[in-house]
């Protein structure tokens, strides 16, 4: 029989663990990574996709988008950046929301998606991210 010194233990070991996330590591209150890369960004297509809201809370931009599906759950979602930084005040970076969606019902439905966008920091604070696709803007300040 165990003890009630082994219960404690293994308390304190599942709170410390769960408890003592260093904040600048833990990536994980956004759903994916954004993807640099020229070659990647330069072989999508330009697809015109219609966002409803674009929102950036810490590093993480959400996209809310919808489309005709049957309930998007195997919708493919990808936040591609080009390398190529555009030099203005305050400058601008060109990404691409890659969409594929194969779902063939009538509903409309919407969904979130949110993006880590560190790697789009810039030398400045802000950095404008220009969504090629939707014709959107957004300013990201960190």
């Amino acid at each position: 029989m165990k003890g009630p010194l082994y219960f404690i233990s293994i308390a304190l070991m599942l709170c410390l663990n769960s408890c003592s996330k260093d904040k600048d590591t833990d990536h994980t209150s956004c759903d994916y990574q954004v993807i640099v890369s020229s070659d990647d960004y330069n072989n999508t297509s330009s697809d015109q996709i219609a966002i409803s809201t674009l929102e950036i809370n810490d590093n993480c931009l959400k996209i809310s988008l919808s489309a005709s599906g049957c309930d998007g759950n195997t919708w493919i979602v990808h936040l591609i950046a080009s390398e190529e930084i555009l030099y203005s005040d305050p400058p601008q970076r060109n990404i691409k929301v890659y969409f594929q969606n194969n779902e063939i019902c009538t509903a409309v439905i919407g969904k979130e998606f949110t993006f880590d966008i560190t790697e789009l920091q810039v030398s400045d604070n802000k950095v404008y991210l220009n969504i090629i696709n939707s014709g959107d803007q957004i300013l990201y300040e960190y």
